[in-house]
């Protein structure tokens, strides 16, 4: 386990308390491990989230359209 001394805001010393009351945790540091995973899980990967391999596989099954000229297509300039 890493130790580190960290300055947090106020604000921030409240989400954490919030956190910490709201999870049954023991310390802020709990509370602190569990924002950062929390947080990381949806920025990290996303694309190797179940979620989203059933949603790819749903737009697989969805019908293409040929396009000649795209930008008449979309009407673009």
């Amino acid at each position: 386990m890493v130790q580190a001394m960290v300055n947090i805001s106020k604000d921030a010393n409240q989400v954490l308390n919030v956190v910490k009351a709201k999870h049954n945790l023991k310390d802020k540091s709990q509370a602190i491990e569990y924002v950062v995973l929390e947080y990381g899980a949806s920025l990290l990967e996303p694309q190797l989230r179940p979620e989203f391999i059933e949603k790819m596989m749903a737009r697989q099954k969805e019908p293409t359209v040929k396009v000649t000229d795209f930008k008449k297509q979309f009407g673009l300039k």
